[in-house]
């Protein structure tokens, strides 16, 4: 704590000032983290003083507040690239990104900190909790990469690529967190000295541990359950109305937030998560005891996926939905899944937003969003370098879906759906995808839209290489 006030101070991050009439200030906390290394043994105890950021007035001491944050796909492909290229990687952190703010910000001082009476903190620069920190860092972190003459990708504004003769260098940036590839060993030192100027960085070396995932294990109390081979029973089917609401949903909504988290990175889990995060409302006794997810991760914890430094630069996706199975409203669920060669790269379930009057119908629409998903990816890939220049498969279990995606049939079935139709048919008629028939038993995406017998989700598991450490 004392090192964090010292550090605060030597910054300026506060003016000790007397409490303007007109000025209602904010308070403040302590945030205490036990920071860990990628073997789990404790790296260091870590205090962060935050501010309360929810007490603060729009249009009185804040107002834009938006910072884009990167998602899960540039990560994969972040992990999987410099495989197939020789790159190397790097991750660093800034310890202190605290910016100058424009807004009049006045805040309690710390507990414990003494100020004369009628005293407080007026706020200089940007503190953790304040609405306008995030975007403040990321403004002042933008400024700094762009000037080293790095550019923003258009396609995913938290990845900024540099290119030059001697190669490419990427940097994406999470939160306070950053991740560096390239192939060019001088210039990521250059990069890396660069941020070090004008940011307080610790460098991590070479990647072997980024945005940790939690074990949930021993907050569910589970650690001595047996383990389960799946994750979902194979006919449950679960309500909101079934059984007692929980008195306190707390624990319930902590643990399935965690498990949406987890899911970053396993696929195996996707359907399951999805089907008890729609409960997070008002989830009951019978939606916490069949939280059998838990029990499953126990036993697949070393589970994990397998990226391939063979693998090669295709880009290709298999979509599926399941047609009004959902007990709640009987909307189709969709789902799709994106390899690059033999390497998982995206995946996804989703509710689709509508009720489908047909199967074909609901496997229309999951068409429609791989579709975008693997457009999106294609772009993004030659961000890193990668030309995607061939049509890209995308495997479909339903002749119907297919033969309303290629051509204009059954228009008085369809014509509700017209958007989606035309948008398919265009990226068809574009040669941006081709739709391919793949029998249902070979459907990779089917593991995302419902449970499975064992057997049914090993034989997944192996087509998708989620597979056990050797």
């Amino acid at each position: 704590m004392a090192e964090e006030i010292a550090a605060l101070e030597r910054t300026g991050t506060w003016d000790i000032v007397p409490l303007p009439s007109s000025a209602t200030p904010i308070t403040c906390k302590w945030v205490y983290k036990i920071k860990t290394r990628s073997d789990g043994s404790i790296e260091r105890y870590k205090a962060r003083l935050v501010a309360r950021g929810f007490q603060q007035e729009y249009g009185h001491d804040y107002e834009e507040t938006f910072a884009p944050v990167a998602i899960a796909p540039p990560f994969t492909l972040l992990w999987l690239l410099p495989l197939l290229a020789d790159g190397l990687f790097r991750s660093l952190m800034s310890k202190m990104p605290f910016f100058m703010l424009h807004e009049e910000v006045y805040m309690h001082p710390p507990p414990s900190y003494t100020v004369p009476d009628g005293h407080v903190c007026r706020l200089r620069r940007s503190l953790y909790g304040l609405k306008q920190a995030p975007r403040a860092w990321f403004e002042r972190f933008t400024s700094v990469v762009t000037a080293a003459g790095f550019v923003a990708s258009q396609h995913d504004p938290a990845l900024f690529v540099h290119t030059s003769p001697r190669g490419r260098t990427l940097i994406l940036l999470y939160v306070d967190d950053m991740l560096i590839m390239g192939d060019d060993l001088k210039y990521i030192a250059f990069v890396k000295a660069r941020l070090s100027e004008q940011f307080h960085m610790s460098d991590l070396g070479p990647l072997s541990y980024f945005l940790g995932i939690e074990d949930i294990l021993d907050r569910a109390g589970l650690t001595d359950q047996h383990s389960a081979d799946t994750p979902m029973d194979l006919h449950l089917r679960l309500r909101a109305t079934d059984g007692v609401p929980l008195e306190d949903p707390t624990r319930y909504r902590h643990l399935v937030g965690s498990l949406v988290y987890l899911g970053i990175t396993h696929p195996d889990i996707s359907y399951a998560v999805h089907i008890l995060s729609q409960f997070m409302s008002a989830p009951t006794s019978i939606h916490y005891g069949h939280l059998r997810i838990l029990r499953y991760l126990r036993g697949t914890i070393d589970r994990c996926l397998f990226f391939s430094s063979s693998s090669s630069l295709q880009l290709y996706a298999y979509s599926d939905a399941t047609w009004g199975t959902d007990p709640l409203d009987f909307k189709s669920i969709s789902a799709y899944c994106v390899f690059l060669g033999s390497s998982l790269i995206s995946w996804k379930t989703k509710k689709q937003t509508a009720v489908a009057r047909s199967s074909a119908e609901a496997e229309l629409r999951a068409l429609a969003c791989v579709t975008a998903e693997v457009t999106w990816l294609r772009w993004l890939l030659a961000d890193f370098g990668v030309a995607i220049t061939s049509s890209m498969p995308v495997h479909c279990d339903s002749t119907g879906a297919i033969s309303i995606a290629q051509d204009p049939v059954k228009h008085q079935l369809t014509k509700h759906i017209g958007i989606d139709c035309f948008y398919i048919r265009s990226a068809v008629q574009d040669h941006v995808v081709s739709l391919q028939y793949v029998p249902s038993e070979l459907q990779l995406a089917d593991l995302l839209t419902k449970a499975h017998t064992r057997a049914q989700h090993g034989f997944f598991l192996s087509k998708l290489s989620v597979v056990d450490p050797p």
